[in-house]
């Protein structure tokens, strides 16, 4: 009997399912893809550096959206890598401080993970500062002298010399060699072997934000600073000929009579930089303990000054001993130059620039007082003291 078409049809619609089941024989519908993992790169466990970056990975998935806020719910900025699988921070976080971080993650699949996290950053006893001397603001506009020493002074005593140095940065353009030295438990200088080349740009780092400094105490911000110097000046005090000899980039440009200190108040002989200028500064002796009726008191209002140590010595104007300028030493450790010689010294110096006093009768300047840098031999500077 022959079948109708229409039933022809149906049946071979069915042989192709059957054939299609045959060849799909054996197989199942893919499993679905494992949920995404989200991590952190570092263990909360215990609170982090605030220099460590907080680093979110995802696993099994790429990462969508991750967010750290800090108490205050102000975001954290942060950069994603170019698979989308870890998100870590680009700033530094605050010392301590609790962060919670949101994270989503999506599979293959679509779908999303979402976790929190609680990061904590560790909470120092204390922090100190890195001020740098001379600060940028009392510079002028021309630069340093060849003879300042780049200095980080700290607003707390540093136990961690040796650590806190492997974070301070000079460039020198064009480059000199040079080296950092303690002058005390809170200062840290750094100077070439000789004077700065005229024209040298420096650029000096304190990268000290997160860093140990010692007995609870860490660094409070990075400080950062550019320096440039400016040409050569010179003077050369020499007490056995009362004469005060000016040199700019090496040449002679003048000669002054000037008197040092007297045998009993003798000048400190050595390399002196000027740290600090004032039109006028009253001289007190009571200062170092010299008072009202004692022999040798006095008070005087003092102008043209350029302090050269903080032991009290200055070159400045001196009318009073005019008379004995470039024949007696009669200062009580300065030097005194006549009013107009005293005039062109303060219109020309700048910080930085050099007083060398030698025939004085006076000790070296000691390396603590000021910048008493110059007195260290190469040798002894460049070896450091940091461990001392």
């Amino acid at each position: 009997m022959r079948r109708p078409a229409r039933m022809l049809a149906v049946a071979g619609l069915a042989s192709v399912a059957v054939f299609a089941a045959a060849c799909s024989s054996g197989g199942s519908t893919p499993d679905p893809a494992p949920a995404a993992k989200i991590t952190l790169a570092d263990s909360t466990a215990k609170p982090i550096n605030p220099t460590t970056p907080i680093s979110v990975r995802a696993s099994r998935g790429d990462l969508t959206t991750v967010t750290v806020t800090n108490r205050k719910g102000k975001n954290v900025k942060g950069a994603s890598s170019e698979g989308g699988e870890e998100w870590h921070t680009t700033e530094d976080l605050g010392y301590g401080t609790t962060y919670t971080v949101k994270a989503d993650a999506v599979n293959p699949d679509g779908k999303h993970t979402r976790q929190t996290f609680t990061v904590k950053t560790i909470d120092p006893d204390d922090t100190a500062y890195a001020n740098v001397v001379p600060a940028p603001e009392v510079v002028s506009e021309d630069g340093i002298g060849v003879g300042q020493p780049m200095v980080f002074q700290f607003t707390k005593p540093i136990k961690n010399r040796a650590e806190v140095e492997k974070h301070l940065v000079v460039t020198t353009t064009p480059s000199q060699p040079g080296a950092w030295y303690w002058t005390d438990d809170q200062s840290v200088h750094y100077r070439a072997k000789d004077y700065w080349k005229p024209g040298t740009k420096i650029h000096i780092e304190a990268n000290v934000y997160g860093v140990d400094l010692g007995d609870g105490v860490y660094g409070a911000e990075d400080n950062a600073v550019d320096y440039k110097v400016h040409d050569s000046w010179v003077a050369k005090a020499d007490g056995n000929t009362e004469q005060l000899t000016v040199f700019h980039n090496g040449e002679l440009v003048r000669t002054m009579p000037m008197s040092l200190g007297e045998p009993t108040t003798p000048s400190h002989r050595g390399v002196h930089v000027v740290s600090e200028r004032s039109a006028s500064t009253v001289m007190d002796s009571c200062s170092y303990g010299v008072c009202q009726g004692d022999p040798g008191y006095y008070r005087e209002t003092v102008f043209d000054n350029l302090r050269i140590s903080n032991d009290g010595e200055f070159v400045h104007a001196a009318p009073w001993s005019v008379g004995q300028q470039g024949s007696a030493n009669v200062s009580h450790g300065c030097v005194n130059l006549s009013p107009a010689d005293a005039k062109w010294m303060y219109d020309t110096f700048r910080l930085g620039d050099v007083v060398e006093i030698s025939n004085s009768g006076g000790d070296e300047l000691p390396v603590w007082d000021t910048y008493g840098d110059w007195a260290v031999p190469w040798k002894v500077w460049k070896a450091g003291n940091a461990s001392a």
